[in-house]
C-alpha cells in the first residue's frame, strides 16, 4: 500500500551508513511519499541517502549533523522548514555503542555514549516537539532504543544507560506531547545486521553466533524489520498510539 506517508516531511538522523536503520529507514519512508531530510555527522553518507531516495523518485535533501550539538539541531529544524515548509515526523536514529566490560569503561567511554545515544535524542525531542507546536496539527517521534535497555547484557553498561534513558524519556516526552497530538513511540531492535552490528560482532558470520536459545527465531533481523515499523509510527495508521513500545527481536526478550 503506496502512500502511507504521502507528503509528511520526516527528518531521519543517523542515515548515512548503509546498511543500517537510519538509512534504510530513510528510503522505506521515501517509498511510502514521505519527503525525507536525511542527516548525519557523515555528510558523504547522508548525501548518498538522500541521492539514492531521489534516483527512485523520491523527495529528499541531506544535512550534515552533529546531533549531540543543540546549533545544529536548530540549524536543521529551520533547513526542514525552508525546503518543506512544515516539520511532521522526526526518527531519533543516530547512536554509537561503545561495548566493553564494565570495568574497561572509563568515564570518557560513558560520557561520549551518553551524549550521542542519550542527548542527542533529547535535544531532537525539544526541537521536534516546539516546532511542531507551533505549526500545529500534531506530529510523530519515534526513538530508537534496544533490547540492551530491556536484559542485562554483557559489555554494553554505557550503552544499555543510554539505551534505558532514551525508553524512560520517551514515555514523558509522550505524556508532555500528548495535549498537543504529538505522538513519542519507542523501537526496541534486537540483532539486526547493520553496519554498527558488524562491528560490534565482526563479519566473520553472525548467524552462527545466534543460538536459539538466545533468540528464539535463531537468525539476525534486517534493517527493513525495523523500518516498517518506523513507517507504521509515522503513518496515520498510528494515530492512536503513543507512549508505546516495540520490540523487534526475534523473541530475545521474551523468556
Amino acid at each position: 500500500m503506496a502512500g502511507r506517508v504521502k507528503d509528511k516531511v520526516v527528518i531521519v538522523t543517523g542515515g548515512a551508513s548503509n546498511p543500517g536503520l537510519g538509512y534504510t529507514s530513510a528510503q522505506m519512508l521515501a517509498r511510502e511519499g514521505a519527503k525525507v531530510v536525511v542527516t548525519d555527522i557523515d555528510k558523504a553518507g547522508a548525501e548518498a541517502c538522500a541521492d539514492s531516495i531521489r534516483n527512485a523518485g523520491g523527495e529528499a535533501i541531506a544535512v550534515q549533523q552533529d546531533v549531540v550539538d543543540e546549533r545544529d539541531w536548530l540549524t536543521l529544524v529551520d533547513a526542514t522548514i525552508e525546503t518543506y515548509g512544515q516539520l511532521d515526523v522526526l526518527v531519533n536514529n543516530a547512536g554509537i555503542a561503545i561495548l566493553k566490560p564494565f570495568m574497561e569503561l572509563d568515564i570518557d567511554d560513558f560520557n561520549r555514549q551518553i551524549s550521542v545515544s542519550l542527548t542527542s535524542v533529547f535535544l531532537g525531542c525539544q526541537a521536534a516537539v516546539r516546532q511542531m507546536r507551533q505549526q500545529g496539527g500534531g506530529g510523530s517521534i519515534v526513538n530508537v532504543s534496544s533490547v540492551a535497555a530491556l536484559v542485562g547484557m554483557s559489555r554494553c553498561g554505557a550503552y544499555a544507560a543510554a539505551k534505558g534513558g532514551v525508553r524512560a524519556m520517551s514515555r514523558s516526552v509522550a505524556m508532555d506531547g500528548a495535549p498537543d497530538n504529538i505522538r513519542c513511540n519507542t523501537i526496541f531492535p534486537g540483532v539486526i545486521w547493520t553496519n554498527m552490528q558488524a562491528s560490534a560482532v565482526g563479519n566473520d558470520g553472525i548467524e552462527s553466533r545466534i543460538p536459539a536459545s538466545r533468540v528464539p527465531l535463531a537468525r539476525a533481523g534486517q534493517p527493513e524489520d525495523i523500518g516498517a515499523t518506523v513507517v507504521f509510527l509515522a503513518s496515520d495508521e498510528a494515530n492512536y498510539v503513543t507512549g508505546a513500545e516495540f520490540t523487534i527481536d526475534a523473541g530475545m526478550t521474551a523468556h
